[in-house]
């Protein structure tokens, strides 16, 4: 398989994520449908240090999101986590940090 399809393959999941923001108007609702399509991506291609890749992600971006949109220059509607964004963002972050990794290992094989 080439490199651009394998990359393309590990970005599947979260372009579903972002297509489905418009469509799912609960944030705990998104959140959980990304909770189970995160279970179901790993459940067919789990990696070395994926897990520890997405926990990662997971804690960095809520904490690099907050302060960000402490700043005043981000703001969301959507405010179920903390009062500021929501709740789904730091899922959507830390897959997207998984399909990262992926492709810079893709690259460098």
């Amino acid at each position: 398989m080439n490199k651009a399809k394998q990359i393309f393959l590990n970005t599947i999941p979260t372009i579903v994520m972002i297509a489905l923001i418009p469509l799912v108007i609960n944030d705990y609702i998104l959140s959980l449908i990304y909770v189970v399509l995160i279970c179901v991506a790993f459940a067919v291609k789990r990696e070395k240090n994926d897990l520890i890749v997405l926990a990662f992600g997971f804690i960095i971006m809520i904490v690099s999101e907050y302060f960000f949109i402490s700043t005043g220059v981000e703001t969301f509607q959507r405010n179920t986590l903390f009062g500021i964004m929501p709740i789904w963002l730091p899922f959507l972050w830390s897959y997207g940090f998984v399909a990262i990794k992926r492709s810079v290992e893709i690259l460098n094989k």
